[in-house]
């Protein structure tokens, strides 16, 4: 049955939200998730180092960790840079948001593209920014960039939920 009150589909947005970040966050903690997640990140910083070497830079990629070839200065990716928690706070958004299931997977796979892609952004700044000013770096690090990439996916969230509207899809949408 089609949820059209649109109280009620706060009050399942209220709901299944934070139930889908817990659940999200939980999965983080499981043995082969975990080593999943170490495997990506390690993929992360090699993608890294090659977008940094096709733009004419030098990087030298040691597992999680993306390193100056002159000075041994590097910047380690850990669980948190590598936008997988992000990740789960815009899924949890889509997936809880009354659309169709068919425009959901679009967000989803849209969404986490575009995410991903501003956190090669972010991984490579803070390289190239970690052998210029350390001071710089810690601001962009721990203030700049980690207020950005939730902005980030706050905005890709807000843009896709304003195309699903605007097409019409979320008014009528069974309880998903």
């Amino acid at each position: 049955m089609p949820v059209r009150d649109p109280k009620a589909q706060m009050r399942r947005f209220l709901v299944l939200f934070p139930v889908l970040l817990i659940v999200g966050f939980g999965l983080l903690q499981v043995p082969l998730v975990d080593s999943a997640v170490n495997r990506f990140t390690q993929a992360l910083v090699g993608i890294c180092g090659g977008l940094i070497h096709i733009c004419g830079g030098h990087a030298i990629i040691a597992g999680d960790v993306l390193r100056s070839p002159s000075g041994g200065t590097g910047v380690k990716v850990e669980n948190g840079c590598n936008a997988i928690n992000v990740t789960i706070l815009l899924w949890a958004a889509i997936l809880t948001y009354p659309a169709p299931w068919f425009q959901k997977l679009k967000g989803l796979a849209v969404g986490t593209v575009a995410l991903h892609a501003v956190n090669l952004l972010r991984i490579i700044s803070l390289y190239y920014l970690e052998q210029y000013n350390r001071q710089w770096f810690d601001f962009a690090h721990f203030y700049l960039w980690e207020s950005l990439i939730v902005l980030d996916t706050l905005v890709i969230f807000w843009l896709w939920a304003g195309l699903v509207r605007r097409a019409g899809v979320g008014r009528h949408v069974a309880a998903a």
